[in-house]
């Protein structure tokens, strides 16, 4: 498919083909899900804690005889019925990522584009590269071209300029090609990728026939 390449400046840098097999397929919702779940399930903390019978501060001195209360047996007040008693199998710290298939990572990658370029929100931008770091400059640019919540992949290294411009504007990020990701790409309105970025991104995922 061919797409129209632009400046920072709004003006027309020709055109480029870009590979049918990473932008040209049929988004799967389903893929896509699986994807972001594997992202945010690796990124989640898992430090949720609580303290079980035997972790609770109590004294260890049974509460009241055994038989002939009339009410049921009990021999500490760290049982979780009581207050401030021990919570029963409650959540303890452990990691919640599971894995995927490095192939399935990528091929939802591949879909996550296909989507942003079938739902008219991919621009190719010639270069992300400023004169100097100002952020103002950069949010004039991104005002003038619509860029309000926008994500900008760049080649195997991002311009420092460019990059320390786009640090303080919010709904702008800023990412190298290995840093592109499922989850990134849906959650912002425009995908914006520099030409380095494409052919970055067409050397990472290959030509490969997976649909």
């Amino acid at each position: 498919m061919k797409l129209d390449v632009i400046k920072l400046d709004g003006g027309k840098a020709g055109s480029i083909d870009l590979d049918e097999a990473l932008f040209g397929l049929e988004p799967r919702a389903d893929i896509l899900h699986r994807v972001v779940r594997w992202q945010r399930a690796r990124a989640q903390a898992g430090t949720h804690s609580t303290l079980g019978k035997s972790d609770v501060s109590y004294s260890t001195k049974k509460i009241y005889r055994q038989k002939g209360t009339g009410g049921a047996r009990h021999g500490s007040k760290k049982a979780p019925i009581f207050r401030h008693g021990g919570v029963y199998k409650g959540p303890q710290p452990r990691s919640h990522a599971h894995d995927l298939p490095k192939k399935f990572r990528a091929l939802g990658l591949r879909h996550a584009l296909s989507a942003k370029a079938k739902a008219g929100e991919l621009v190719i931008l010639e270069a992300a590269a400023l004169a100097e770091a100002k952020t103002g400059s950069l949010a004039k640019v991104a005002r003038e071209l619509g860029w309000k919540r926008a994500l900008i992949i760049d080649g195997a290294t991002v311009d420092e300029n460019f990059a320390l411009a786009a640090r303080n504007l919010d709904g702008v990020d800023v990412l190298p090609t290995i840093g592109a990701n499922v989850y990134d790409i849906l959650k912002r309105d425009t995908l914006v990728i520099t030409k380095a970025g494409v052919e970055a991104l067409e050397a990472r995922l290959g030509k490969g026939d997976l649909k």
